[in-house]
């Protein structure tokens, strides 16, 4: 089994940054790609941005590009994603999972192991 276990979130000004980690247990995940998903109150979970497994590789939500950088440190069994220059329209619960290959997507489906969330919320 894996686990794995956001943190970082909590609360932030708009144009302010925070530095999320999921950090895994159990099983490594160095040989897999990573994601990271949010959720907003009432709305679909959605994709944020994701890595492959070596780190070399990386996809963006076009709502995150520019402003927030997903990398991996595989010696710690953990991935970050900064995300700078914040507003309200990202405040949302934050989630990390392992992808079931070595690479990475965009598709919720490609992923089989979730943590349970770090809630993010920007004020204005």
């Amino acid at each position: 089994q894996v686990q794995l276990v956001e943190s970082g979130g909590g609360l932030v000004q708009a144009g302010g940054s925070l530095r999320l980690s999921c950090t895994a247990s159990g099983r490594t995940f160095s040989s897999y790609g990573v994601g990271w998903f949010r959720q907003a109150s009432g709305k679909e979970r959605e994709f944020v941005a994701t890595i492959n497994w070596s780190g070399d590789s990386t996809y963006y939500a076009d709502s995150a590009k520019g402003r927030f950088t997903i990398s991996r440190d595989n010696t710690k069994n953990t991935v970050y994603l900064q995300m700078n220059n914040l507003n309200p329209e990202d405040t949302a619960i934050y989630y990390c999972a392992r992808s079931r290959d070595q690479g990475y997507s965009q598709v919720q489906r490609a992923y089989d192991y979730w943590g349970q969330g770090t809630q993010v919320t920007v004020s204005s």
